[in-house]
């Protein structure tokens, strides 16, 4: 049963818990470094925007080191990760070292990193960024994509990793 234990605004805390109790699933948003070298962070926050033109959107937080990289690059891969990927999940979410040590990837449409195995990928150009409190509203254009039809992805509820259930 849902309560309604107030009228005043959240804390963080609890803001956080009730939020988690929305599935999501994880995304890997790659680029490439100003040395060519692979820069990735793990996302959950991430929706399409718009058909026409095709934009998708993701929330990257104003404190990330890897997100001004892909931004003075311009252009990202949405990678969705799939069942089996947690590690990578748990790779891009760390600061520092190298990230992609154990990460199998190919160049996609714009040289950024599409990872192996993904449930999909979908290559895009950075058509705006606007401020959100502590995060950025990042608005890709989509140049390209494509997804595997028999891969299950990698989800996020209330703190674990789980996957859809068979039907």
């Amino acid at each position: 049963m849902l309560t309604f234990p107030s009228r005043s605004a959240p804390d963080s805390a609890r803001f956080r818990s009730v939020l988690g109790h929305f599935p999501s699933g994880i995304t890997a948003i790659t680029s490439l470094g100003a040395e060519g070298e692979p820069v990735g962070m793990a996302v959950s926050s991430f929706t399409s925007v718009s058909l026409d033109p095709p934009l998708v959107a993701f929330l990257p937080g104003k404190t990330s080191s890897t997100f001004p990289v892909i931004a003075e690059r311009g252009t990202f891969c949405v990678n969705v990760l799939a069942v089996g990927q947690e590690q990578i999940c748990r790779a891009l979410s760390v600061s520092g070292g190298d990230k992609f040590a154990n990460v199998a990837w190919q160049p996609g449409p714009h040289g950024d990193p599409v990872i192996y195995d993904a449930v999909a990928w979908i290559g895009c150009t950075i058509e705006a960024v606007h401020d959100a409190g502590d995060h950025h509203i990042v608005v890709g254009r989509v140049d390209d994509l494509a997804a595997d039809p028999a891969a299950s992805p990698l989800l996020f509820f209330r703190s674990h990793y789980g996957q859809l259930a068979s039907a």
